[in-house]
């Protein structure tokens, strides 16, 4: 249940291992897609497996659930007003299936979710189909995979599978067997829920840390990339890289499901949001503050470059990305005082933004702003006549 950056992949490499999957998305755009063979979303490699499994008839996608004897769901699990968590895309996901249950059928939830989750959609199933009570395996099982690099890590990462009963994680457990080479560690399902969480929630406060020393080093004239470079000599040291904020479905999410839920508990993955959300404010602020310095000391409109959409490299998934909310904002309040260039080389067109090509828009671009780190970016030469902030890293000034 779902088709996108997790879905489909999941889909296809389990298909790709010899099961017969019927991959469900309500978008029929997207079914049509799937069923010809083209892949949706960028990931390499990954349009010749769903091409070949498509052709075998071991994948076929529906717009409907069929009776299986297996149900993933796999659908976005956003959040509200007020950074609370939103699970009604796994509730209708569950009320889709729910009547084509029977006994000894699995039902998985892979989507990221509050503690809980797992539970509550056992009790809406057995609720309405006493019948089932027990006699469907439930479990939780959340995938950890890096975009650009699903192929692999669908298969060899390690994976928690947390069951609501034992029965219910050895039958998880075998099937995930068939595909994943990775250990497979068996826990109940609150617990996994909160691994997840946990996972994306210490990478948050990971990055946290990056950005904040970024924005030190600059108000003290420090280079932050190589002071990095040079702690990172220590063994005991690891500091990530910074960038213009932390975009993305699961890091920038997840730790609200616990901020949310123990917002009296979890003071520094709450500041760890803070800080990264506040990066990306900090990063257009110096934008507009770099267009207005170049209009007054050279009395006309800059034209300014935004290179970069995507929330990390080499991608072409715009959620919740820092990149786009700095390049949204940048161009709204500042429409007036530059021309602005704005560039995504992995997306073909975009709906409020008239796209450039990266090497057009460099050149001609007086201020360049360096949001996401793609491999083609790296290819330009410095150019010491233009204003270049690099928030990215790409030339490492």
């Amino acid at each position: 249940m779902g088709l996108g950056y997790i879905g489909l992949p999941t889909a296809i490499i389990a298909a790709k291992h010899g099961i017969n999957v019927v991959g469900v998305d309500i978008n029929p755009e997207v079914v049509a897609q799937t069923n010809a063979g083209h892949l949706h979303i960028i990931e390499p490699g990954m349009e010749e497996m769903l091409q070949e499994v498509i052709a075998s008839g071991r994948l076929r996608a529906a717009t409907k659930p069929e009776v299986s004897d297996a149900y993933f769901i796999v659908v976005p699990t956003p959040f509200k007003d007020g950074h609370q968590p939103d699970i009604s895309y796994v509730e209708a996901a569950t009320c889709a299936v729910l009547p084509l249950l029977k006994e000894g059928d699995l039902f998985v939830i892979e989507s990221t979710s509050p503690v809980g989750t797992t539970d509550k959609m056992a009790d809406l199933i057995f609720s309405r189909r006493p019948e089932l009570a027990d006699k469907v395996h439930v479990a939780y099982c959340p995938e950890r995979v890096l975009p650009g690099n699903v192929i692999y890590e669908l298969v060899h990462n390690d994976r928690v599978i947390g069951g609501r009963d034992a029965a219910s994680t050895a039958k998880a457990k075998a099937f995930y067997a068939q595909f994943v080479q990775g250990t497979l560690h068996a826990t109940n399902c609150k617990t996994a829920e909160m691994c997840k969480l946990t996972e994306n929630s210490c990478r948050d406060s990971q990055i946290a840390f990056a950005n904040e020393l970024s924005i030190i080093c600059d108000k003290a004239g420090i280079n932050v990339w190589e002071l990095i470079e040079l702690a990172n000599k220590h063994p005991r040291v690891n500091i990530l890289q910074p960038g213009c904020g932390v975009g993305g479905h699961c890091i920038a999410v997840d730790p609200y499901f616990i901020s949310s839920e123990f917002p009296d508990e979890a003071k520094m993955i709450a500041t760890a949001r803070e800080v990264n959300n506040g990066k990306a404010d900090w990063c257009a602020t110096k934008v507009e503050n770099a267009i207005l310095r170049f209009r007054l000391d050279h009395g006309r409109k800059p034209v300014v470059a935004l290179m970069g959409l995507a929330f990390k490299p080499n991608i072409d998934d715009l959620r919740e990305s820092p990149a786009m909310k700095i390049a949204c904002e940048v161009t709204a309040k500042m429409r007036a005082e530059a021309e602005m260039l704005v560039v995504e080389p992995n997306i073909s067109k975009h709906e409020h933004f008239q796209l450039t090509d990266y090497r057009q828009a460099y050149e001609r671009a007086d201020i360049v702003v360096l949001l996401t780190a793609h491999a083609p970016f790296r290819e330009l030469a410095w150019d010491d006549n233009k204003v270049i902030l690099d928030f990215c890293g790409i030339f490492r000034r």
